[in-house]
Order: C-alpha cells, then sequence, then structure tokens
C-alpha cells in the first residue's frame, strides 16, 4: 500500500494552549505498519495507555484476526504543531448492520481499550479537541463508534475518553491491588494454607515446577499444550472454543513469541508443570506495574482435583507483587476463583458515538443491547437463566 492510499489528512483548529499540547494536525491511516513510528513513540517512558495497545500485540491481531473478520484499520493519529504525536486511537472499521462501526483494535481479546496518549496531553486534554478528532473520523466514512471497554482511570490519571457521553459496561472487571512490601496479606491466611495442603499433592510429581516462559521454545511447547488441552476443558463445560479458529490461534502465537523492546514478550505465559505434563497455564500482558490476565487452561487429568489453576494465580500473584508492580487482574468477569484474590474492581465504561443518521439507530441499538446484558449480568435469577438457556442451545 503506498503511503498516499495510507493516509487520509487534515488539520486541525482547537483551543488556544501550549502549542506542544494542541492538535495541529489529524491523520487515518488505514494500514497499520505505516503507523508505527507514531505509535512506538506513544509507547515511551511518557506515554498514558494499556498493555493491549501495544503495536507488537495489535499489529498481529489484525494481521490475522482483523484480516479473517473483514476489518479495515482505521488508525487515527493526532500532532502538534512541531510534529509530534499527541493521540493513537488504535481502530479498525467494519461493516455492521448497514452501518460503518469503528471500533478499537483487539476485538474479544482485550480487557481494557483506550487510545494510547501523551501523558500531558491526556492530562490537559478538553471536549473540544475530542470534538475535533471525532470530526475527523466523521470525514473518513465512519457512522457510529463503538469503544467497549474502557478504563475510567489508569496509571493514576482519568480516561480523556470520559469526556464523551459513556455507560457502565455489562461485566466488572475484578482487580488485586498489590502490596509492594508484603504479597501474603494480599491473600488471605486460611486461604493460603489451603493452596498449600492442596499443592503438596501436586509437589510429588517428579519435576513439578512453576515457569515463566522465556525461550522460543519454552513458548512453542507450552502454547503446543494448550492448543490441545483448551478445546477438550471447553467442550466439557460446553462451551465454544474461540481459540478454535485459526486466525486466532496465529495471533496468541505471534504475540506470545514477540520481543518487546525491554525483552519481555507481548504476551507473557505463566505455568505449572512436571515431567509427564503441563498441568496449567495462565498467559497475559504486563506493563506500567499492572499484569493482566488473557487466558488459561488446566490439564484434564486427575491433577485437575488439587486446583492446580488457582495455586497458579498464586504463584503469579506473587511474581509480579515481588517485582514491584502495583496491581493484578484476572480479566472481565465474576467467577468464583476471581474474587477469592481480587477484592476491587476497576470501573470500566462503554461509548456508543453516532456520526451520522445512520449511526444513531446502530447507537441506540448497542447502547440498549449492553444496557440489557448488564441488567442480566446483576441479576442472579436472570444470570442463571442465561446460563440454562445457553447449555440447553449448546445440545
Amino acid at each position: 500500500m503506498t503511503m498516499a492510499a495510507a493516509i487520509e489528512s487534515q488539520s486541525a483548529s482547537t483551543p488556544s494552549g501550549p502549542t506542544s499540547l494542541r492538535i495541529a494536525r489529524i491523520d487515518i491511516l488505514h494500514d497499520v505498519d505505516v503507523a508505527e513510528t507514531a505509535w512506538r513513540a506513544l509507547e515511551a517512558d511518557d506515554q498514558f495507555s494499556t498493555p493491549y495497545q501495544r503495536f507488537d500485540f495489535l499489529k498481529a491481531w489484525q494481521a490475522n484476526v482483523g484480516v479473517s473478520e473483514g476489518l479495515q484499520p482505521f488508525i487515527v493519529v493526532a500532532t502538534s504543531a512541531d510534529g509530534k504525536p499527541l493521540l493513537l486511537l488504535p481502530l479498525a472499521m467494519g461493516r455492521e448492520n448497514g452501518a460503518n462501526v469503528v471500533r478499537f483494535l483487539g476485538g474479544k481479546h482485550t480487557t481494557f481499550n483506550m487510545g494510547l496518549w501523551q501523558r500531558d496531553f491526556a492530562s490537559s486534554v478538553t471536549k473540544a479537541d475530542l470534538d475535533t478528532v471525532l470530526s475527523a473520523i466523521h470525514d473518513h466514512g465512519a457512522d457510529v463508534l463503538a469503544f467497549t471497554q474502557q478504563p475510567r482511570n489508569w496509571m493514576g490519571l482519568a480516561n480523556p475518553m470520559t469526556l464523551l457521553p459513556g455507560q457502565p459496561s455489562p461485566n466488572a472487571c475484578p482487580l488485586m491491588v498489590l502490596s509492594h512490601t508484603s504479597p501474603e496479606t494480599k491473600i488471605s491466611t486460611g486461604f493460603r494454607r489451603r493452596m498449600r495442603t492442596k499443592e503438596r499433592k501436586l509437589q510429588a510429581l517428579s519435576g513439578y515446577r512453576y515457569l515463566l516462559a522465556q525461550t522460543d521454545e519454552e513458548i512453542e511447547r507450552l502454547l503446543n499444550a494448550f492448543f490441545l488441552i483448551k478445546p477438550q476443558r471447553m467442550a466439557a463445560q460446553k462451551l465454544p472454543n474461540i481459540f478454535a479458529d485459526p486466525a486466532v490461534e496465529k495471533f496468541i502465537r505471534e504475540s506470545c513469541l514477540a520481543k518487546l523492546p525491554d525483552g519481555h514478550r507481548a504476551i507473557e505465559i505463566h505455568a505449572l508443570e512436571c515431567d509427564a505434563e503441563v498441568i496449567a497455564i495462565f498467559a497475559g500482558v504486563s506493563g506500567n506495574k499492572r499484569f493482566s490476565m488473557m487466558f488459561n487452561t488446566y490439564t484434564m487429568s486427575e491433577n485437575a482435583r488439587h486446583s492446580p489453576g488457582v495455586i497458579l494465580v498464586r504463584s503469579i500473584v506473587d511474581h509480579y507483587a515481588q517485582h514491584n508492580y502495583d496491581s493484578f487482574d484476572l480479566g472481565i468477569g465474576s467467577d468464583d476463583y476471581k474474587l477469592q484474590f481480587c477484592k476491587d474492581d476497576e470501573p470500566i465504561f462503554d461509548s456508543f458515538i453516532p456520526l451520522t443518521a445512520r449511526g444513531k439507530l446502530a447507537a441506540f441499538g448497542m447502547s440498549s443491547l449492553t444496557h440489557a446484558k448488564r441488567l442480566v449480568k446483576q441479576n442472579p435469577a436472570l444470570m442463571q437463566m442465561a446460563r440454562r438457556l445457553r447449555g440447553a442451545l449448546q445440545h
């Protein structure tokens, strides 16, 4: 794709203020690679974004899942008069029910969606700045913005997108705030004692160990185990296996192998294993002193009786607490094992913003459906009915 075909731009008029923190130009990029320079600049020390918005992670997602779903990259880059990137929105456009819908890249595989912001700009952004960005998006064919699972706060700052209309997301994200001095205090003594009792059964296995995969060989071995065990585990639970899609598997493999500038991987894999088998796997993204879980599975053997997944989570919590991380989450949802560890919630919200007359109907439908889902999630009786219906449909 040529540069001319990949970029559409316009000048922007924004409120007065330091020129280094005012939007002077907005580019719409339709090729992820063309956005790389600005993207990586906003991954520097003064950036404001979540690990789910890293270039390596979302490039792999778009190249595989995004392409298979027919999505076109729609990367919005706002720069200052001196050419410094202030904001990058990693988006994609797709056709849904007759409307051009723009969403964050990453689909179902990101827990949090955000732009990449220059930190000082994020702390001073105005509604007028955002209106300028929305105007540029409108001018390039979008009918509606569907910005879901956005954190209200991150790294001590409010998400600037809270200046736009929004509503609570259907699901909460359980959160654990870590103690740098004593990770033991974040997990109750009784719960930790029960886990140690269970772990003694596993410790009797030959070669039992906890592992954070470091080498390509370790990563490949654990991923091979994951893609073998996960379909069996999902079938046993009568749940659809979203990892069955070859595009999803390729995205996961590329992201787990991708090396970041700091030496970490775009997705990090933790595991419990012994000489005979991989017992449990949890994988997620880390950055800015935060670890966020993405996917997991555990053995189908008799060793599953000893709660290896819960034991592995405890090991992961201890690992990141010892490395001075501030917080840890287990992803969207209120599963019992998550609530055993995480006593707080990360507030997240959705925004459905119409940009055209066609988009108004689409935004209304999306907002209403999201509201209905939240009502069901918060009502135990309705949630039980929904689970039964889902189970019946799986037969």
